[in-house]
């Protein structure tokens, strides 16, 4: 056979496996290639084994023209339409309900690769597109159109992984993108989007101007969650926690959640006749059921508290399944599951969406797959797509990861059918997550009492002039006699029934319910004022603590950790023999091996906490020789509970909200997260505001996440000096968060047992030393750990029978500043007082403290912030009441500032001299700034 420069080495692969079949029967193959192959010689070399032959020559010695050669060039090019079909055809698909014209793909068309209509009903292989071995072009054609776009246009050829492609190719491929319903299937759509649009039009009229975010455009989402419940149902899922904005969400409460919708429509009539502060808007509020599908598994489903930040719940949601998973021993991630509904507008605007997709397939965040829904109303606010993302699709940062996303037009809801399937499928296989971004468009403005014709005209009269997705899905069925107009009606009829009588019942919903009593994990856990709380013994038997000390100073035989921290573990010995005594990083793996050992889970998570950022934690050590880790926090005794200690991704944002819902869920683990440095947790600060500290109040939901904050003006700069200390008392009020500034180990070891150990569960935030850590005067003997609790005030340390002539209150780092000037300027008269819990704190407990001081002695402020910062103004709302009127008061602090800190370090020492000599020396109180 002559050389042919159109003949790659893929064509000749397809000659020789016409060659094969040739051998196997002499008919199986195309009539040219029959007769070529009878007068050539063979070699008789299996196919696969015979040596590659050039591009050409198939045989060597051939002389033989093959007939078939321009058949090969033709294949070739059909293969090259197959893939463009795949990697392309989305982009023609009819996604848009509104029928927004698409853009041609030449790429989509034969005739960009020479093939003619003559090639239309010529047979081809269809070894790269399944089902018969041959087809003609014409039918390949419309299986692929079939496939990828109609109704369905799918992104999955950016995936590197091939077992994930081919096995979407044939799921897709071999049903031509399309799910075979049952009636029963049919039906049960069709009253799901009943229920859906009947509740919109019922409030809509009922409580006509209120704000409810309506579904009305978006309807198949309702039987879309429905689906995937069912499917959850069969594939042994046993709960669904679910995260969704404020649109459709009292939709999703009423006709999927099982919320009585007499206590929406009550909550709509908003009779202000609540007992209670506090509380959120309707369409913020979560929600638990449990959910009995059609073959009687029960589901639990649980429905997030969300506030109006968009996205934000993504995280939570997250950690809050995979807290569920751990808590009943799923470390296949296959019991619980993550369901996320976003709008297009977030999806694409807000970038804890990368944060939270980012940590899907780590190990330490991993939930087994989340299932993301996009409503895609194909517009925001008001702002159209065009101005809102510089790409095409909403979805564009879900391809960052080796997953698919289907896009699908919500008003075909047997395609959607075929996409929940699909969806879940792949979730369950291979445990990644997986997009559906549904097509559709929001009948109303923003909210119901916009106008949404001011800005998008064109759009609100192609939407006007729609019949609703119920209605034309009543005329498929109709069209295809699968319902009579009788049946379709009673449906409806029957829910607008339902409705009637659930509103004429809202006068039996009490004004005022109850909180329900905590159960399961939450049992014996409170809320509320801490008055009343009982304040635990939190210390150790001694022997379990030098226990604990000699385990984390031990590894493994033939383990060999690296060279210069032989000598730290060695302290772990000597610390436990009362040789030298505790450090911070002993003290706070102490309090978590005890723990452990008294069965609570300890889960640290953040930016290099293995090490610790300032190279003092070694929780984790590593073999010098083979890196392989041994974690001695781990292997303190059989039957402990685990201790996990997670490296977490460069974000804050995302890792916190994890945290966050990780606690919700599992109240009696020790949970904790640290930011690399304090002022990190500006980052994250719609968690703090959002989330952490008004929780309580808005939804009635407890947390006992810990969060570490190192902190301290040491001459670093501006970015890491503060964790803000005033921003978080700002939020402090009612009792409802912690701020601790322990300045002992046995402080801090008591405070995160406290956290654990006492029945309260609030939010902590324990701003945490850098330059201190390893400092002799922050050190604690063995004896502060094994016997007392934490002390919210440290009293002097000096004798109190002396003549005092002032008393010094601060917090943190600057009491260590302030000791050594005193003690080298031997100014005994002045006493040092440590607030170590700033938050709550009464002013009686600081009265308390310094009652040992003759009334009239003057007590001074003392701290290292500028004067706008820091906790100044928190101290002085503590101290204006009683303290003020026995004691005079002064405060020292920086300058006020825009900035926290100077960024020149010699500066910061001069600075910080002139501190501490004004508050040892200066005799007016109330100098130092206006108070």
């Amino acid at each position: 056979m002559p050389d042919d420069p159109h003949l790659d080495p893929a064509m000749a692969a397809y000659a020789e496996e016409q060659l094969e079949r040739f051998r196997q029967d002499p008919n199986a193959v195309p009539p040219g290639f029959r007769e070529w192959f009878s007068n050539v010689p063979d070699t008789g070399h299996p196919v696969g084994s015979a040596p590659r032959m050039p591009p050409g020559r198939l045989f060597q010695g051939s002389t033989t023209p093959c007939p078939d050669v321009d058949m090969l060039v033709l294949q070739d090019r059909v293969d090259q339409l197959v893939r463009s079909f795949r990697v392309r055809g989305h982009l023609v698909a009819e996604l848009d309900p509104l029928g927004a014209p698409r853009p041609e793909q030449p790429e989509l068309d034969p005739a960009f690769y020479g093939l003619t209509e003559a090639d239309l009903d010529r047979e081809f292989s269809t070894r790269t597109v399944g089902g018969p071995e041959r087809l003609t072009l014409r039918r390949i054609l419309e299986r692929l159109r079939n496939t990828y776009c109609r109704s369905i246009g799918v992104q999955f050829m950016h995936i590197g992984n091939l077992g994930l492609k081919t096995w979407l190719q044939e799921r897709m491929e071999g049903t031509e993108n399309r799910l075979a319903l049952t009636h029963d299937e049919q039906v049960r759509i069709l009253t799901r989007l009943a229920d859906a649009e009947i509740f919109e039009d019922f409030v809509h009229k009922k409580f006509l101007g209120a704000k409810r975010f309506s579904l009305e455009g978006a309807e198949t989402l309702i039987p879309l969650l429905d689906l995937a419940f069912e499917h959850a149902g069969e594939q042994g899922i046993d709960e669904i926690v679910i995260g969704m904005p404020h649109r459709g969400r009292l939709n999703v409460l009423a006709n999927l959640m099982g919320k009585r919708p007499r206590q929406i429509f009550r909550e709509f009539q908003d009779r202000g006749d609540r007992g209670r502060p506090g509380g959120d808007v309707k369409y913020h509020l979560g929600f638990g059921s449990d959910w009995i599908t059609t073959k009687g598994r029960r589901l639990h489903l649980a429905l997030a508290f969300n506030p109006s930040h968009l996205e934000f719940v993504n995280p939570v949601v997250m950690g809050r399944t995979r807290s569920r998973q751990d808590r009943v021993g799923d470390t296949w991630r296959a019991r619980g599951m993550a369901l996320l509904i976003h709008g297009d507008a977030s999806f694409a605007g807000e970038g804890v969406v990368q944060e939270t997709l980012n940590m899907c397939q780590l190990d330490g965040y991993t939930v087994g797959g989340v299932l993301h829904v996009i409503v895609n109303n194909q517009i925001g606010f008001t702002t159209p797509p065009e101005e809102a993302r510089s790409t095409p699709y909403a979805t564009a940062v879900a391809r960052m990861l080796d997953i698919p996303v289907f896009h699908v037009n919500g008003e075909d809801p047997e395609a959607v059918a075929q996409v929940v399937r699909l969806a879940m499928d792949f979730r369950r296989a291979y445990q990644r997550d997986v997009v559906i971004d549904m097509y559709c468009y929001r009948k109303r403005g923003h909210n119901e009492g916009d106008e949404p014709a001011f800005t998008q005209p064109v759009m609100v009269q192609a939407i006007a002039r729609r019949p609703t997705v119920r209605e034309a899905y009543t005329e498929r069925l109709l069209a295809l006699g699968e319902i009579s107009r009788q049946q379709a009606d009673e449906i409806a009829a029957r829910r607008r029934a339902e409705f009637d009588a659930e509103l004429a019942a809202t006068d039996e919903v009490p004004d005022d319910q109850e909180p329900t009593p905590a159960r399961g994990a939450w049992a014996g856990l409170v809320g509320g004022p801490e008055a009343g709380v009982p304040d635990p013994e939190t210390a150790v038997d001694r022997a379990r603590l030098q226990s604990v000390l000699e385990s984390l100073g031990t590894v493994p035989a033939g383990f060999q950790p690296h060279p210069k921290l032989l000598k730290w573990l060695a302290g772990r010995g000597e610390m436990a023999r009362g040789e030298r005594p505790i450090d911070w990083a002993a003290a706070e793996a102490l309090a978590w091996g005890t723990l452990a050992l008294e069965g609570h889970r300890v889960r640290l998570s953040g930016q290099d906490v293995q090490r610790g950022t300032f190279s003092h934690r070694h929780a984790v050590l590593h073999d010098a020789r083979d890196g392989r880790k041994y974690v001695p926090l781990q292997h303190l005794a059989r039957g402990q509970a685990p201790v996990e200690l997670r490296n977490s991704p460069l974000s804050e944002s995302g890792v916190l909200g994890f945290e966050y819902g990780y606690s919700l869920d599992q109240p009696n683990t020790l949970v904790i997260w640290e930011a690399q440095f304090g002022d990190f947790l500006n980052v994250a600060q719609v968690y703090v505001d959002q989330f952490l500290a008004s929780a309580e109040t808005k939804w009635g939901r407890l947390s006992g996440l810990v969060l570490l904050l190192p902190h301290g003006l040491e001459g670093q700069g501006p970015e890491h000096s503060s964790a803000r200390i005033e921003r978080i008392l700002a939020l402090a009020v009612d009792d409802n968060l912690q701020l601790v500034h322990p300045t002992t180990p046995a402080q801090f070891f008591h405070v995160l047992r406290r956290q654990v150990v006492r029945p309260w569960r609030k939010p902590l935030f324990v701003m945490t030393p850098k330059s201190m850590l390893r400092h002799p005067d922050m050190a604690s003997p063995l004896d502060e750990l094994a016997r007392g609790r934490f002390l919210r005030i440290l009293g002097d340390t000096l004798p109190p029978d002396r003549p005092v002539s002032r008393v010094l209150l601060c917090s943190g780092k600057v009491y260590f500043d302030l000791a050594r000037a005193r003690q080298a300027s031997d100014r005994s008269d002045v006493a040092i007082l440590r607030l170590e819990q700033l938050a709550p704190l009464a002013p009686a407990e600081i009265l308390a403290a310094l009652a040992p001081y003759a009334e009239g002695t003057p007590v001074v402020w003392v701290q290292e912030e500028p004067f706008n910062m820091g906790a100044r103004r928190h101290v002085r709302e503590l101290l204006e009441g009683e303290v003020a009127a026995r004691h005079p008061l002064g405060w020292i602090a920086r300058p006020a500032s825009s900035s926290p800190a100077t960024g020149s370090h010699a500066a910061h020492q001069r600075e910080q001299d002139e501190l501490v000599a004004r508050a040892l020396d200066e005799a007016v109180p109330g100098a130092g700034g206006v108070a």
